[in-house]
């Protein structure tokens, strides 16, 4: 086997990217498991050395930096997990379950094995000087062995490996009963007239899908791109009901798919972990590694948010409801499924613009060029399509990416289209970290974006809503943040940086989006090769705030859900449904339905990293709003502020604390009023 698994050796790829081309489903299992034999040998070695523990021998493993040393189970685990969430089939979910629960195991035995941690604690304790980024290291590690348990007698080790492995599984299972749900469901259209009020565009992405599942007339999906549209533009109500309530019904049916169970468990599980663990609720845990530092913090945010956005949204609301009602009379009740359909036509009516009008000019090959060269003009960077690099669906592009000055600084992966085994929204990942090496070598990194993006059809190339470009923009900077990744150690390296300051990077490029000089570059009609007009832009520009308000109550009502769930100290063992609407209705304007249910497809909490920390994105637009305030006093495009952005946070990782590297860069510690101020509930000083 060990001939034949491209696992098995090391790749012979460019830039030893993943091959992608020769990895068989077969190859998973044997690479897990030899993984993990290969991983408990090394830790073997580590806590076998005679010589006393230190720095060098103990907290960086011996073997780490040599030239030769391959980390399988590293390897194997990145494209497994990474292919689980973008190109999934039957036999990759059953496998998961499979190895699951001996991965979550392998992990107790490091971070639970009393040897290892009594030499980290010995290094901890007592070491040579250390740089600043070997004492975040040392930090980072003896940290993460006493958080996951380290410190437990052995009963409460035991308990400890029970919660994580269970916990495992069904985080698992969550996400795969959200895609089966997600997947099984399409509403299929016979009658023409039900597509009345649907673009060209959207009839055309319509007649496609039903193409590809052998059906005749058009289906619309629950994917984003086929989804929203259809909520916004379809004048057949019944239907945008249908729509509505099979999304917002996903996984709260009688069937195998059901997560309202496992959301509970999933909630029960973390407080007891945390209870374990000496803290007094799940949020109290996580916190405690955070910027907001503590439950009271996150609570200010949300609730000063609430206080400043409330009134403009209530009103944002009522201008929709007053619109349906002179279209459809003083006896209309708007709906849930009206919300979208209604709000469209007041903007279309306030400022003439709309995503469809935008569509033409914002074709993907010509808003990747814009992207790349924004990413130029700020950084001097280019990117070049490299079609010898495997990828692992036709969907895919391979590009390098070199430094101002030519040298050689990632691989870049864009996978751009939703499909059947593909998880929906958008995110970005890593096939490979960046770290230097003993020898000083910089081994730099290989990051992905993964989005569902509109896909091409028979007639026209895939052209783009707004918001799917600021979509491409957000997981761009992730990718940026991975890309300029300049660090010593992987693990403080990119992204890896505490989880309310990983979406600075990436919501401070949407800010772009509506920028007039930006838009110039690449904003062409894919037809007749004109530019987006200015006075189109200047509209768009001029109704960029239309309803923002409530879009931020949305964000806060999914962050005090989120602190609802992990600041419960006993049993939780409320209704669901009953308790989510409970749990955000300061921020809810609109009708709550009794059926509907967020938190079952909530994969940022429930199966994602954003337990008891969705609060992040609002955190994180603070930074954000304030950061881009700096651009827009230095000028938008200015290099050298881009150049001191780069240097201060996009290459640091997590190598500081974060508001030293954002005060590193600003000079001084970000407020609240640059958001504001953007989104027009504050007006700025004169």
């Amino acid at each position: 086997m060990s001939n034949t698994n491209p696992f098995f050796q090391k790749y012979t790829t460019p830039h030893e990217t993943v091959p992608f081309d020769k990895i068989k489903i077969e190859h998973f299992e044997p690479a897990f498991l030899e993984g993990i034999r290969r991983d408990d040998e090394h830790i073997n070695k580590i806590i076998n050395n005679p010589e006393p523990p230190t720095f060098d021998n103990t907290i960086i493993d011996p073997d780490y930096d040599d030239e030769g040393y391959y980390d399988l189970l590293d390897n194997v685990s990145t494209v497994f997990f990474n292919l689980l969430s973008a190109e999934t089939c039957d036999e990759m979910e059953e496998l998961a379950q499979k190895m699951q629960p001996l991965l979550t195991k392998h992990d107790n035995d490091v971070t639970l094995n009393e040897k290892l941690f009594q030499r980290i604690k010995a290094v901890y304790d007592n070491h040579r000087e250390l740089t600043p980024e070997e004492e975040m290291l040392l930090n980072k590690c003896y940290d993460g062995f006493v958080r996951s348990g380290a410190m437990l007698d052995e009963a409460g080790k035991e308990r400890l490996r029970a919660l994580t492995e269970e916990a495992g599984m069904l985080s698992l299972q969550f996400s795969q009963n959200l895609l089966k749900e997600n997947k099984a469901f399409t509403l299929h259209i016979t009658d023409k007239n039900d597509l009345a009020g649907l673009p060209d565009s959207q009839r055309e992405a319509a007649l496609a899908a039903a193409k590809e599942r052998n059906l005749d007339g058009w289906v619309i999906t629950l994917d984003a791109p086929s989804y929203g549209p259809f909520m916004q533009y379809a004048q057949n109500r019944e239907l945008r009901k249908k729509l509505y309530m099979a999304r917002n019904t996903e996984c709260t049916h009688d069937n195998d798919s059901n997560n309202l169970e496992i959301c509970k468990r999933l909630v029960n599980l973390r407080r007891e972990l945390a209870q374990l663990l000496g803290y007094e609720t799940y949020a109290d845990y996580v916190l405690k590694k955070r910027m907001a530092t503590n439950v009271d913090n996150v609570y200010k945010l949300l609730n000063d948010l609430i206080k400043a956005y409330k009134p403009t949204a209530i009103k944002e609301r009522e201008e929709v409801k007053a619109k349906a009602k002179r279209m459809e009379g003083d006896d209309f009740e708007m709906e849930p499924w009206d919300s979208s359909y209604y709000s469209h036509k007041l903007q279309l009516e306030k400022f003439n613009v709309d995503s469809e009008m935008l569509r033409p000019y914002l074709e993907l090959s010509k808003v990747i060029d814009g992207v790349f060269g924004l990413a130029e003009r700020l950084y001097g960077i280019t990117f070049k399509e490299n079609k010898d690099i495997p990828v692992y669906h036709p969907d895919v592009k391979a590009y390098e990416v070199f430094d101002k000055d030519g040298s050689y600084l990632a691989v870049f992966y864009a996978d751009f289209h939703p499909r059947k085994g593909k998880q929906g929204g958008a995110w970005m990942t890593e096939y490979q970290g960046q770290w230097i090496d003993r020898k000083g070598r910089n081994i730099r990194p290989h990051v992905s974006v993964v989005m569902n993006l509109t896909k091409p059809t028979d007639n026209k190339p895939a052209l783009l809503t707004l918001g799917e470009v600021e979509t491409f923009l957000h997981e761009f900077g992730h990718s940026l943040h991975g890309i300029f990744a300049n660090t010593r150690f992987e693990s403080l390296s990119g992204t890896n940086v505490w989880w309310d300051f990983v979406e600075l990077p990436s919501q401070f490029m949407e800010n772009f989006s509506l920028e007039k000089e930006f838009l110039s570059t690449f904003a062409f009609h894919h037809e007749t090769g004109e530019p987006m007009p200015d006075e189109l832009i200047d509209r768009l520009i001029k109704g960029r705030n239309y309803n923002c308000a409530c879009a931020c109550l949305r964000q806060v009502s999914f962050g005090l859900l989120d602190m609802a769930y992990y600041t419960q100290k006993e049993e939780f063992n409320a209704d669901i449904m009953q308790f989510e609407k409970e749990a955000w209705k300061d921020a809810i304007i609109g009708k709550q339905l009794p059926d509907t249910c967020m938190t079952v497809q909530f994969s940022h909490i429930m199966a994602g990293g954003y337990s008891a920390g969705y609060y992040s994105y609002k955190w994180a637009e603070v930074l954000d709003a304030d950061a881009f305030a700096v651009f827009k006093k230095e000028g938008i495009f200015n290099p050298a502020t881009a150049q001191r952005f780069r240097d201060c946070i996009l290459s640091k990782g997590g190598t500081e604390h974060p508001m030293t590297l954002y005060k590193r860069f600003k000079g001084a510690e970000p407020t609240i009023d640059a958001l504001l101020e953007r989104n027009d509930i504050k007006k700025a000083d004169s």
